[in-house]
């Protein structure tokens, strides 16, 4: 059940011109929950390992446009089967080993052939497995030394966006090999920032790369705060401790722009994601469409807007957000119908309605800032109609875990866009 698409938003201290030379410190809501990209489905996670792997290709800043990553070049053969990718030479690792053409097929068949070496050093790979790629890589194999030619089983229009991903970086072979399951605590990219230390649900603490192959961080040290409380996070943007905090409560915005005035800059744009509630099909009374589209007539869509995000999302009527090219703005949204619902379950059999229970999310994400707060919103929507709901939740490493097993009934999640494609939303999220 779709609910809503927001709009991504961004509060900059002027401390962080200041911070230039020297510390930047980012406050975000949540820890990651591992520092091996392969592993990773989270953007907690992704936002600090983008920082120390690098993939193939990657986006130009603010678009969605491919250009050279680790591979300096790349060709497509006309029939759209076979890609061959110049990796770049002279580049290292941050332990020291060399980037190779052998270390990226290394990278991938870790992820998608059960016989690799590499395959049960780590994994599940959740990534590999959305995308496909088991099915899809046909072949994968080493050029001349220094060129990685992918043959794919079929023409594929989104696969070099694909190779984008932050889930494909590619890690060092040596540094998996020594550490296994904890490279997660351990990570080794050859990205512009180095690995220094971890104090869970603290901080994360990374070094600027003095022997980057690309453009140098201009920042010597980088820090990501994890703050889960929106309030207290903006209360350290405003002590001045922190430079930057991402998916502040959108109720503070107005508060906080006042009482700081030019000292803090909100970068505000269209969010390229939904959020949702996920319905666990599987378990009963969910495997009953009646039900499930009685929920969606139950939900007051337009107060959880109004209240939890003080107006910066819309409805969602579509699995994409309005900003995809794969949008339809004439699909008809649920309307918010009591009588409905209540109708609904009725003639599904449950005209009392029932008892269930809903995971709350625990920590702000940029689709969802308040989890807490819109599970009591929908809790309110549903009492009205006869369900019961209690509202449950965990911490984000096993929220996560605990709904990709499906062991949720009703749970609170989203979803942000990683490459720009609708088919980054449709077959990640709806395919089986």
């Amino acid at each position: 059940m779709r609910l809503l698409s927001l709009l991504f938003m961004l509060l900059v201290s002027s401390q962080s011109m200041a911070a230039a030379n020297g510390t930047l410190i980012f406050g975000r809501g949540g820890d990651s929950v591992t520092l091996d990209p392969a592993v990773s489905t989270d953007s907690e996670s992704f936002n600090v390992t983008d920082h120390i792997y690098e993939t193939l290709v990657r986006f130009r800043n603010g678009t969605t446009v491919i250009e050279p990553g680790l591979a300096e070049t790349w060709t497509v053969s006309a029939d759209g089967l076979t890609y061959e990718f110049k990796i770049r030479s002279g580049v290292n690792f941050h332990d020291g080993s060399p980037l190779t053409a052998d270390a990226v097929v290394y990278n991938f068949m870790r992820q998608i052939d059960e016989k690799h070496p590499g395959y049960k050093l780590s994994g599940p790979y959740p990534y590999a497995s959305s995308q496909g790629l088991a099915k899809l890589i046909k072949s994968l194999t080493v050029k001349n030394g220094s060129t990685v030619v992918f043959v794919i089983e079929k023409p594929h229009a989104p696969f070099l966006a694909k190779m984008a991903l932050s889930a494909f970086a590619v890690v060092s072979p040596k540094a998996l090999e020594k550490f296994g399951p904890e490279l997660a605590r351990n990570p080794v990219g050859t990205g512009p920032f180095k690995f220094v230390r971890w104090d869970k649900n603290q901080k994360i603490v990374l070094a600027a790369n003095d022997k980057y192959w690309g453009e140098h961080a201009k920042v010597a040290t980088l820090i990501f705060r994890s703050i889960p409380d929106n309030s207290t996070r903006v209360q350290e943007m405003m002590a001045g401790n922190l430079h930057v905090m991402d998916n502040p409560d959108p109720n503070s915005v107005v508060a906080l722009e006042s009482r700081m005035g030019n000292k803090v800059k909100m970068e505000k744009m269209a969010g390229f994601n939904v959020g949702f509630i996920s319905i666990n099909t599987e378990k009963k009374p969910f495997d009953n469409v009646l039900v499930r589209r009685a929920l969606a007539h139950a939900i007051n869509k337009k107060a959880i807007i109004d209240t939890v995000y003080n107006g910066y999302a819309v409805e969602a009527k579509n699995p994409l957000p309005p900003t995809s090219w794969g949008y339809n703005e004439t699909v008809p949204a649920y309307e918010y119908s009591p009588e409905k619902a209540k109708a609904l379950l009725k003639e599904a059999g449950f005209p009392a309605g029932f008892e269930t229970t809903l995971f709350a999310m625990p920590v702000p994400r940029n689709y969802m800032p308040d989890g807490r707060k819109a599970a009591e919103s929908i809790q309110s929507d549903l009492a009205k109609v006869g369900i019961k709901i209690n509202i449950v939740s965990y911490d984000w490493a096993t929220y996560l875990k605990m709904v990709s097993n499906g062991d949720h009934e009703l749970a609170i999640l989203g979803w942000s866009g990683d490459i720009g494609d609708p088919d980054n939303f449709l077959f990640t999220l709806l395919d089986k």
